[in-house]
């Protein structure tokens, strides 16, 4: 039975594809920087739209939209390194500050701090922005993940910048609760949050309009 309001996928005439997926597709193609696999599971979210892989390909490829902005693309790594995967939660959890510049109503740049903290294992994450990069800040959003953490928390991993020194090594100290620093220049060394910072930047701060403080102090896990 042919699908109302549909027309043949511009890449297989032999799939009919309905118009409103299509604008859809088009729309999340155009608005936010995904590929065809993220708009993919976009539309899994909703039964009506859902639509294999292979027929959002094609939708791209009909108009042009195969290919990510220049930004975000993946590049070839000069350096091969040993990744490596820890398998129990709480082993560690990595904490590092994505810097932000936000653009408000009158073009003015705002700068604001994201702390972001991520288990090594499980991938659970805590992130809280301030208006201020302070050790006070960085045991403040410790504290969050540690109420948020669904586990005890024995191991934390993060730079050496200024907001992660005495205060912040101490009041982890207190609680018994190890501090690492990685080496300097190996950021690799913390890439779950690292990565993390770069989905939420290509998501969220790419594509949203900076208008106000209100939700900045709201916690997102």
């Amino acid at each position: 039975m042919a699908l109302v309001n549909s027309k043949p996928c511009p890449e297989n005439p032999k799939l009919h594809i309905p118009q409103e997926i299509e604008e859809k597709i088009l729309y999340l193609g155009k608005t936010y920087p995904f590929g065809a696999e993220k708009i993919s599971w976009n539309l899994d979210r909703y039964p009506a739209t859902k639509l294999f892989l292979g027929g959002v390909q094609g939708v791209l490829r009909g108009h042009g939209l195969n290919c990510l902005p220049q930004n975000i693309r993946s590049w070839p790594r000069k350096s091969v390194y040993k990744l490596y995967e820890k398998q129990v939660p709480d082993h560690h959890v990595q904490i590092d500050v994505k810097f932000l510049r936000l653009i408000d109503k009158s073009h003015k740049t705002v700068r604001r701090f994201q702390y972001t903290a991520i288990d090594d294992a499980k991938r659970i994450r805590v992130l809280k922005i301030y208006g201020k990069l302070t050790q006070k800040n960085a045991i403040d959003l410790f504290n969050l993940a540690i109420r948020k953490m669904p586990f005890c928390i024995k191991v934390i991993r993060t730079h050496n910048g200024h907001e992660f020194q005495t205060y912040f090594r101490w009041h982890l100290k207190d609680l018994g609760i190890d501090h690492i620093y990685i080496k300097p220049r190996t950021p690799r060394s913390n890439g779950k949050v690292g990565r993390s910072h770069l989905i939420v930047d290509q998501e969220s701060y790419q594509v949203l309009e900076y208008k106000d403080d209100l939700d900045l102090e709201t916690p997102r896990c």
